[in-house]
């Protein structure tokens, strides 16, 4: 059988071929089936990364913890009457922003009982709001959407390429920011603290979770739940 001769491919047709399955926007695998006899004298590299690492989830992530305390004698006084609110300072961006998380405590306010659209008078509660939130995770930089390495080599017997391909299209993930959210209503007369409650969520930037509207009920809610029962409160 006549011996089949393999010719060297020019430099051009070759880096050409590269170019032409670099411009694919999908997932491509490339193996060349050269065979027979010989080794391969060879150079690759990588371009755009070999993949990209996603950091694995935070077990914070989207999880209310809450903490609350009751005071001796306390469930008596607390569900009813006038009470009027007061932001301590905290880290809350811009006065919409605290606006939202006061109008979440005073749902709550109003669903356990409390008058808290009367004049505000000489008696009665204050409650005491506070939010500040941290950046636990920064926002992950943006990334090349395709990667993968490519192989080129010669030999007696020819020429040969390997490509591979990886196309990854997921957004960098925005910053893990944790709030918290504090209150301590007390009794105006005496300034005793009646009631004390904390919760805190951690949250992805760019997500609805994170939303100050989603973010504002679920520890609103946490803060208040079962209130004023002492069922779930601990001093």
């Amino acid at each position: 059988m006549k011996p089949t001769i393999y010719g060297k491919m020019p430099a051009a047709s070759l880096g050409a071929a590269l170019l032409a399955v670099l411009a694919l926007s999908t997932p491509a695998h490339a193996q060349p089936g050269w065979g027979g006899m010989g080794g391969w004298g060879g150079y690759g590299g990588g371009f755009g990364g070999s993949g990209r690492y996603s950091a694995p989830r935070d077990d914070r992530e989207g999880r209310v913890d809450a903490e609350r305390f009751l005071a001796d004698g306390a469930i008596p006084l607390l569900g009813h009457g006038r009470i009027t609110l007061r932001t301590m300072p905290g880290t809350t961006a811009s006065d919409r922003e605290q606006a939202t998380f006061e109008a979440a405590v005073v749902d709550q306010l109003a669903k356990a009982g409390y008058d808290t659209a009367g004049p505000d008078g000489d008696g009665g509660q204050i409650v005491e709001i506070t939010v500040v939130r941290d950046q636990l995770e920064p926002a992950e930089e943006k990334h090349n959407p395709i990667s993968g390495s490519a192989t080129m080599g010669v030999s007696n017997r020819g020429s040969m390429m390997g490509l591979s391909l990886a196309y990854d299209a997921t957004k960098p993930r925005g910053a893990l920011v944790m709030t918290n959210m504090e209150i301590r209503i007390r009794d105006r007369a005496s300034g005793k603290a009646l009631y004390e409650a904390r919760a805190r969520i951690a949250t992805r930037e760019g997500t609805k979770a994170a939303s100050d509207d989603a973010v504002s009920v679920r520890l609103a809610g946490a803060l208040f739940e079962r209130f004023p029962s002492s069922s779930l409160a601990s001093r």
